[in-house]
């Protein structure tokens, strides 16, 4: 077994980073659909979900150099064009939502999708011994649940 500078299995680091980039290309396409979904919003909670929205893409946004640096501190280069983002990518696009519950169940939807990668991830981490990206994914998956259940909730369903 190869160690790299950090004291990880170069190959096992390699698939992680793989996966990264795979999370990372889905967190693009989520903070393209939030920035979307926040510009297109209409209606009578036009307000409350326009800062919302705002919010979350915010936050999307900082996940998204986080992960990016995470690969380049596991050695790997981030995927960085949209063409690699499309191509790997599952979370659903959403084009021209603006209506309010549509909106909110792309977020849900998206949210499940990365949530799954996620803990993907976080089990390849765990054996690896990559405690770094293992606390990464674990805090994106608790913001990311409670995020669900408050989307759910305002859609009037149960987790």
């Amino acid at each position: 077994m190869t160690l790299n500078t950090i004291g990880l299995d170069q190959k096992k680091t390699k698939d992680i980073a793989n996966d990264l980039n795979g999370l990372l290309a889905n967190f693009q396409v989520y903070y393209q659909n939030l920035r979307g979904i926040h510009w297109n919003i209409k209606g009578k909670r036009f307000f409350d979900l326009h800062v919302k929205f705002e919010e979350l893409y915010t936050d999307a946004n900082l996940k998204v150099d986080e992960i990016a640096e995470r690969i380049l501190t596991l050695g790997e280069t981030p995927l960085h064009t949209f063409d690699d983002y499309i191509k790997a990518a599952k979370v659903p696009v959403g084009k021209n939502i603006s209506q309010d519950e549509k909106a909110v169940r792309l977020i849900v939807d998206s949210l499940s999708e990365l949530l799954k990668l996620e803990r993907q991830i976080l089990n390849k981490t765990d054996e690896a011994g990559d405690e770094g990206t293992n606390s990464m994914m674990s805090d994106f998956i608790t913001e990311q649940e409670k995020t669900v259940w408050m989307m759910k909730a305002w859609l009037s369903e149960t987790v």
